[in-house]
């Protein structure tokens, strides 16, 4: 979180030299600094909950998400999609598909323990994907494709701790796996992203194919920005290319190749680095928990948070469609930074009451 203030205050000044050499604490970085506070105490407060009370909450908390999912599409849209609720009295919008995967999360640990008698079942894997399906179905209505391609492996994962019928799980990691490649050889120039738009296209709509593009002003902008910091960088609040604006939303999703401009190769594998002790010490919290809930809501929240990872670094380093997804703790966004928070404060509560029966 304080790499992401780093950057932050580097893109959010006007470009000149007073700026540069005035202030770290632009009002962007007082508005990211407000929402690491709100953060930390959301973490504490979950970290102190018992987790085995949300089993209380599921279906209320999963009422609630799909309704507030249902209503987007009766509000009118901002940037001319179908994502954020207007919050005038504090001047704020509300995300509400950045918290449903932490929702379904729990809805699905809930369900996957009660069922863990039957959980071969056909019966057990129908009910599971529908409440997978329903949100799913819902943010990519939005559209919000970067959501729905994380809630997508989230609930495999889940599926496969939860012992679910061993078919519906290898359908799934084989539809999921050849997207995946599919989109990767495009991406990678191995397959024509010209030459497949006619067969493609009589599937999906044209919009959503251009998607897959992998020769946007985004995409091109982001691997140039990252190629430009070489092995050291340009140095904090040095850049050119990115502080000229040449590369689309630098503090936001695009934060991975906007910090890789100042910071180099050693700044990326530094973050890279904290990331994957996250995770991993995240996944010991799964190898180590009490119960069957406790495994599968560390591991549906681990991988949440993971998915996060892998999908923003594969989208600025041009191996995926850029979709929205942001960085967690080092993007620019109250909403990320809460939901992420509250993913690490339960598994921080499982992690403590891994010895209470």
């Amino acid at each position: 979180m304080l790499s992401s203030l780093l950057a932050i205050s580097a893109y959010t000044t006007d470009g000149s030299p007073e700026a540069l050499e005035g202030t770290f604490f632009t009002p962007a970085v007082i508005r990211q600094i407000k929402g690491i506070f709100i953060g930390l105490g959301v973490f504490i407060f979950f970290a102190g909950f018992d987790y085995n009370k949300l089993r209380e909450w599921t279906w209320f908390l999963y009422a609630v998400m799909i309704l507030a999912l249902v209503g987007l599409f009766f509000v009118p849209t901002i940037q001319n999609v179908h994502r954020w609720y207007r919050l005038p009295l504090i001047g704020m919008n509300f995300q509400p598909s950045e918290y449903s995967k932490l929702i379904v999360v729990i809805a699905l640990s809930w369900f996957l323990e009660r069922q863990k008698a039957e959980s071969r079942s056909w019966k057990t894997a129908f009910f599971a994907l529908l409440i997978m399906g329903i949100p799913f179905l819902l943010i990519l209505k939005q559209p919000d494709l970067g959501t729905a391609f994380v809630l997508f492996p989230v609930s495999l994962v889940m599926f496969y701790f939860g012992d679910i019928n061993p078919w519906v799980v290898r359908s799934m990691a084989f539809i999921g796996g050849c997207i995946l490649l599919f989109t990767a050889l495009v991406f990678l120039g191995v397959i024509s992203h010209e030459e497949i738009k006619p067969y493609a296209t009589k599937v999906i709509k044209d919009y959503q194919y251009e998607r897959l593009n992998p020769n946007t002003h985004h995409g091109k902008a982001a691997t140039t920005a990252i190629a430009l910091g070489g092995f050291a960088g340009k140095g904090w609040r040095k850049s050119e290319y990115t502080a000229g604006g040449w590369l689309p939303e630098a503090y936001t999703d695009s934060v991975f190749p906007a910090f890789g401009e100042e910071f180099g190769l050693v700044g990326l594998f530094t973050i890279m680095t904290l990331f994957y002790a996250l995770i991993f010490f995240n996944f010991r919290v799964t190898a180590i928990a009490g119960d069957h809930f406790g495994i599968l809501l560390s591991a549906g929240a681990t991988v949440y948070i993971a998915m996060h990872i892998l999908v923003n670094v594969g989208m600025m380093c041009g191996l995926l469609p850029i979709t929205g997804v942001p960085l967690v703790l080092v993007s620019y966004g109250g909403s990320s930074i809460l939901s992420t928070m509250t993913a690490l404060g339960i598994i921080q509560s499982i992690y403590s009451r891994r010895f209470m029966f």
